[in-house]
Formats: C-alpha cells, structure tokens, sequence
C-alpha cells in the first residue's frame, strides 16, 4: 500500500505539468481558471504550510499514536488553469511513541521509555483545484530522518538516521488567493538495521501563498 501510495503521490504531481505542454502563448497569458485564478499560467507564488495531527507507528515492539507537526516552504507555478506544481522543503516531528508490548517472551517493562522520530523533507508537489476553491494535492520526496528505536530481538535502544523518502496526498479548500486549510494523509518510510519506526500521519492543514 505504501509503496502504492508513493507511485500515486509521483503520478498526481506529475500530471499537473502534461496540461502546460498544451499551452500556447495566448493561453499562457490568460488569467482565470480554479488555481489562482487571478494569475496568469506560467507565474508562481511562494508558499508557506503548517500541520499538526496524530502519527501512527505499528511494527516491531511499537504501536502508539502520538501528536505530529511539520512546516513546509516552497515555491508552486501554475502550469495549467485549474493546475499547480512546485517544490519544497520542510521539517517534521512525528512525536514520541511509547513500546506497547514487550519484548516476545521478555518480561522488560519499557513503557515509560519514549522515543522520537524527526527529520526533513525536500521534494515536489501538486495541486488541481476541481470546483470553486476545494482542491486534491499531492506530494512526494526524500525524507532525512533521525530517530530512537528497540527491534524484537534485544532491549537494547538505538540511535539511527537515514535518507529514506516519503508520499502523501490531500484534499482542501482555498478561502482566497493567499489561504487555505485542508485535510492530509502523508507516509514517512524510516527503516534501517532491522529496525522500523515507518509512520503515516492525518492531520490538519493550512497554507499561505505570498
């Protein structure tokens, strides 16, 4: 599913640059459309986006649902009328998650032990806004993490980071030109040295265009 979702993510930021493709100068200068419809195809806007929702990590000794914020900047053109694609770079804090379970047959009761999961993000993203403001995204890209984490074989805690990379999805509603708010689904693959801390999060959006 993950990996479903990742090919997803790619395919719905790639497809908003097909329409610029079929663009000719007279409608590259044109205003109008869903996506910024005060610009013309072909101008930009620096963006800014916040989140807060709830991770959820579910292998090895780990299943909790802790509290997830990010921040992301970038810079989205618009490609097409109804079209948007940009990049961008950010950072997340996926929260501290507690060990559920014990160790198979061991007895170590490490509940109270927390553990975390950060790092950045750098990659593209996509938007078509369908009718009046509501708007479906996509997202993917590296993910440089570094987290805290036990495998099922020891109790020994170990400290790990990595390059690994991540996908996600949206769906939302701009109140003007500059602002919007939205719901997010996004999957952060964090996996080394047998130990995986991979976590998906839904949150709340809301973002600011300059």
């Amino acid at each position: 599913m993950n990996k479903t979702l990742f090919a997803l993510a790619i395919a719905s930021a790639s497809l908003c640059t097909l329409p610029a493709l079929a663009q000719d100068s007279q409608e590259a200068a044109a205003v109008g459309g869903n996506y910024q419809s005060a610009q013309p195809v072909g101008s930009g806007n620096w963006f800014i986006d916040g989140r807060i929702g709830q991770a959820h990590v579910n292998t090895g000794p780990y299943d909790d649902h802790p509290t997830a914020y990010a921040i992301n900047g970038g810079y989205r053109w618009k490609v097409g009328q109804d079209l948007g694609l940009g990049v961008d770079v950010g950072y997340n804090d996926l929260g501290n998650y507690k060990l559920k379970n014990a160790f198979n047959d061991n007895p170590v009761n490490l509940t109270g032990r927390r553990n975390a999961l950060r790092g950045w993000t750098a990659g593209v993203n996509g938007r078509i806004n369908v009718w009046q403001g509501l708007y479906v995204s996509g997202r993917a890209g590296v993910y440089g993490w570094k987290g805290h984490g036990y495998d099922n074989q020891s109790i020994n805690r170990h400290d790990l980071d990595k390059v690994d990379y991540y996908a996600g999805a949206g769906v939302g509603y701009d109140i003007n030109q500059h602002f919007g708010v939205g719901l997010a689904y996004d999957y952060y693959h964090a996996k080394k040295s047998g130990i995986g801390l991979s976590s998906d999060t839904a949150s709340v959006t809301a973002e600011y265009r300059f």
